[in-house]
């Protein structure tokens, strides 16, 4: 009588069988999550084509996040803060967002700052606007006596209450960097590259929205020429010129006037916010910013701004106190 088969020996190389297919399916799960984790942490869409500063103080970052950079920004000096608030902000949203209008979070949580409703920092649909969600977040840091002279972390922990307040430490160097550019204090710093010249027509109208939501109605534009407005062919790009008007209470830069600061902050922001708003050319004092330049950076003009109106859109040329910007057509 021959002995029975065991099936323990005919298991066991099964067995090795599965549990290599088990890990092989566990480490591609692993890696899926760490991918998606990633592009959720920093916002990739792909090469990030914004940066400011040079060299090994440098920060590029995606247009989605210099689009809401340049909102935080704005409106932090429209309330008059200084550029310090601004940096305390822009770390906060680094670390509690990586400046993504994100629908998710801890328990409830959502947008650039993570707020939560259930906190009493205001609805969801409220929380997602970026214009509401940073001017909350500067109601509260308001609040905090002395916060310019704080430490970053501290600062920003007594507004968040957040669960590791050191965290916010890391990005203050990047923060610093996007806040002196989008304050203006540092001209033609902040440089994007577009992403499709190609894409829909600009709206002066929406463009005109914005800048009122983040500047206040003295940032609405002073003239609309060009598109389909004042009788014109709809072939000519609309150009919009925006004036110059400093905020109430903002400082100043040593050897830079208020209102060139003002000027270089909505000229950034507009560039900041190019991919969005489909600006394809933004013009400030000497200084010119091309889209369909594949460098992103801002080129200096021989005559200053009103340069930037030479292709046609005549009547729409920008004097020292207008940011002129042109939209796509």
């Amino acid at each position: 009588m021959s002995e029975p088969t065991r099936p323990a020996r005919r298991g066991r190389p099964a067995r090795r069988g599965r549990l290599a297919r088990s890990a092989a399916t566990l480490a591609a799960l692993l890696g899926l999550a760490s991918y998606v984790a990633f592009h959720q942490v920093t916002g990739s869409k792909g090469t990030p084509r914004c940066s400011v500063g040079t060299g090994e103080s440098r920060y590029e970052f995606t247009p989605e996040q210099a689009s809401n950079a340049a909102t935080i920004s704005a409106v932090g000096t429209t309330r008059g803060l200084p550029e310090r608030a601004v940096t305390i902000a822009l770390a906060t949203a680094l670390q509690e967002s990586a400046l993504r209008n994100i629908q998710h979070g801890d328990r409830d949580s959502l947008g650039l700052f993570q707020q939560r409703p259930s906190q009493g920092w205001g609805t969801p649909a409220q929380i997602m606007d970026p214009v509401y969600s940073a001017g909350k977040f500067y109601e509260g840091l308001e609040k905090v006596p002395g916060y310019s002279r704080l430490p970053l972390t501290v600062a920003a922990q007594k507004v968040q209450r957040s669960g590791f307040p050191q965290a916010y430490a890391k990005h203050e160097p990047d923060a610093t960097l996007l806040s002196a550019a989008l304050t203006g204090r540092a001209p033609a710093a902040l440089t994007c590259t577009a992403s499709d010249l190609e894409g829909p027509p600009g709206d002066p109208e929406r463009v005109r929205t914005e800048l009122v939501r983040a500047f206040g109605e003295k940032a609405a534009p002073k003239a609309v020429t060009g598109g389909a407005s004042a009788g014109r062919s709809a072939a000519e790009p609309p150009v919009l010129v925006v004036p110059v008007r400093t905020a109430p209470g903002a400082d100043k830069a040593p050897g830079v006037g208020s209102d060139e600061r003002r000027g270089w902050e909505v000229a950034q922001w507009a560039v900041a916010r190019a991919d969005e708003l489909r600006v394809t050319e933004v013009a400030y004092g000497s200084r010119v910013w091309r889209a369909s330049d594949s460098s992103g950076g801002w080129e200096k003009t021989s005559s200053g701004a009103s340069e930037a109106g030479s292709d046609g859109a005549s009547g729409a040329s920008s004097d020292a106190g207008s940011v002129r910007l042109r939209l796509a057509r």
